[in-house]
């Protein structure tokens, strides 16, 4: 089963998404923002990553780039 992780600081937004990306099976994680998003990754890498692009602390860009030295 493919696994997605689901970062934004919206709990609205990310109840949305959890629901659409359950119904296609997917395994869902969320994160309120990048860091801790960065920190679910080097748990696990999902197999998708939806990403909102303004979100305190560490914003998309900024987790995007982090990963890609990380990975």
């Amino acid at each position: 089963m493919k696994s997605c992780l689901i970062v934004d600081d919206s709990s609205v937004v990310r109840k949305v998404a959890r629901r659409i990306l359950e119904d296609m099976d997917y395994i869902v994680d969320e994160a309120e923002d990048g860091q801790e998003a960065f920190d679910k990754c080097r748990q696990e890498m999902p197999d998708a990553i939806l990403l909102d692009w303004d979100m305190p602390i560490l914003t998309g860009l900024e987790f995007l780039k982090l990963l890609r030295g990380y990975v």
